[in-house]
């Protein structure tokens, strides 16, 4: 039995300790999640903390040849969707991400990019935080697991408790949703995307 088997298990009889070497081991992975979904540093370290303690209270229920990191992401994620429905307010990820159309970068520009290009690349990523902002939770959330936390659709539907296909169609209407919300955006700010011309120049 590895390490967290033992750790859940002593967990499980009440073991306080046990508990706090968990919270040790996932809090990094825990926080990057809450991180990447609420998109500022006191939210997400509120939602870390509030996940702990709700995995805490339902421990008991949690069966032991499960894993505990997708229980925990899972709980995490939930949390963070009855947030959002409760709230309807959301602020921008700092992260970026990757779309149906390619990897938005993580550098604002390569070290051979120009003064312009260094500025239409970042204008560009503000449209794409801006545009994740506007997506639905569930949305949102998929895009998260699915491109920053790098998780397997099968991996993506123990955390939400849905079906592949499920997962499956709601990746991709959250992509396609994504790409329109950006097009929108970029059109209201006059921006030309990448590949719609050989530079991403700003409409005259």
């Amino acid at each position: 039995m590895d390490q967290t088997k033992k750790l859940v298990q002593r967990a499980q009889k009440g073991d306080v300790r046990a508990y706090e070497e968990l919270v040790m081991l996932y809090q990094d992975r825990v926080y990057g999640l809450c991180y990447q979904l609420t998109g500022n540093y006191d939210d997400a370290q509120d939602l870390a903390q509030d996940a702990f303690i709700k995995a805490y209270g339902a421990l008991k229920s949690f069966r032991n040849e499960a894993d505990f990191g997708t229980w925990i992401h899972r709980i995490t994620v939930n949390l963070w969707i009855n947030i959002k429905r409760r709230k309807r307010h959301d602020v921008s990820l700092d992260q970026p991400v990757q779309t149906s159309d390619g990897e938005v970068q993580r550098d604002i520009a390569a070290a051979e990019d120009g003064p312009e290009e260094a500025v239409e690349k970042m204008e560009f990523q503000s449209l794409v935080r801006a545009a994740l902002r506007d997506l639905s939770p569930e949305h949102r959330a998929v895009l998260v697991l699915r491109e920053m936390q790098g998780y397997a659709y099968d991996e993506i539907a123990g955390v939400l408790d849905c079906s592949l296909g499920t997962v499956k169609s709601r990746i991709n209407r959250a992509r396609q949703a994504l790409k329109e919300r950006v097009k929108t955006l970029a059109a209201e700010a006059g921006m030309a995307l990448p590949g719609y011309g050989k530079r991403n120049r700003r409409v005259k």
